[in-house]
């Protein structure tokens, strides 16, 4: 019998090809060892010829950012009728886009932040929320082009509407919301375990805390009572089925536990590529699980379908 031939689509021309291709590569390595055949590409805009010709019987998707997780590349997999990893084209397109994967959180009983959508171009000289408050754009992951706006800052950032930015022309205003940094992770139906990320030198989880070595430390399970631990189990679940996401998700939250054990949650958002690197969040919580790297991976090429 041959081996399933998986192609791991990796790289991309997205501001997050860097960690794409340490997750691709990772990926990579792990399906070769546990007994795939495996073809490495580096995603540019001939992919979908690649594809055609390549004829893989699986793609594992570990591209990030726009192209990657926002509908596109799968929608060029299912015009292909490659199975996929990972969410299909509307739960990508939906979750990626902050603001409308907020308005289908809340209308499922998810409690977010208040927010509001501006153009970068349209940014008031005034600020548009009273301070603390965060700026991120609507459209990018990683932590890209997060701005925050401390309660002691006079102006609003004059970042978003220079010529520097180049993370789109609309941005998301949201509360700032005290407290520690809880992911959960979703595999199939099942919520995984609750990670605590502390970052290590940072104010909060960025690009650099999220991808060096020893920029952030990972707490799983998180020190949190059962009661909050299952709560953010059950809302990561709930995010997950609400925006249609398929494989592997992980929701990120904010606790605040500074007046009550009770505190606040605030879910911010879902992501339906999650990093694969070795200091990734994901892999940790499905070893906690029991699941190795090898096993976690070969899960979701058995996962893989299109009309996902």
């Amino acid at each position: 019998m041959s081996r399933k031939h998986v192609a791991v689509l990796m790289g991309g021309f997205s501001s997050e090809r860097p960690v794409s291709l340490s997750s691709g590569k990772a990926c990579a390595e792990a399906l070769e060892a546990g007994g795939f055949k495996v073809t490495c590409i580096d995603v540019a805009r001939d992919v979908s010829e690649k594809l055609a010709a390549l004829k893989p019987d699986v793609v594992f998707n570990a591209l990030h950012g726009p192209f990657g997780e926002d509908g596109t590349i799968q929608g060029i997999l299912e015009y292909l009728e490659i199975p996929y990893t990972h969410s299909g084209v509307l739960a990508s397109a939906l979750a990626m886009d902050k603001d409308k994967a907020k308005l289908v959180a809340a209308a499922a009983g998810i409690p977010v932040a208040e927010s509001q959508v501006i153009n970068r171009f349209a940014f008031p000289s005034a600020h548009p929320m009273k301070p603390p408050y965060v700026v991120k754009p609507v459209r990018e992951g990683s932590s890209f082009g997060v701005v925050i706006v401390t309660e002691d800052q006079a102006h609003p950032p004059q970042v978003v509407s220079s010529p520097e930015w180049h993370y789109g022309e609309d941005v998301l205003v949201e509360r700032y919301v005290y407290g520690r940094e809880l992911t959960c992770g979703v595999m199939g139906e099942t919520a995984l375990g609750v990670t605590e990320v502390v970052p290590q030198g940072h104010n909060f989880y960025d690009y650099d805390s999220k991808y060096a070595a020893g920029g952030s430390k990972h707490v799983i399970p998180a020190k949190i009572s059962p009661n909050i631990y299952q709560k953010i189990q059950t809302l990561a679940l709930r995010a997950h089925q609400a925006i249609g996401c398929r494989g592997v998700s992980r929701s990120d939250f904010r606790y605040d536990d500074r007046f009550s054990e009770d505190g606040e949650i605030i879910w911010l958002e879902v992501n339906t590529q999650p990093g694969m690197t070795p200091t990734s969040l994901v892999p940790e919580m499905a070893g906690h699980a029991g699941y190795s790297f090898g096993e976690f991976l070969r899960w979701m090429v058995e996962d893989a379908s299109c009309l996902r």
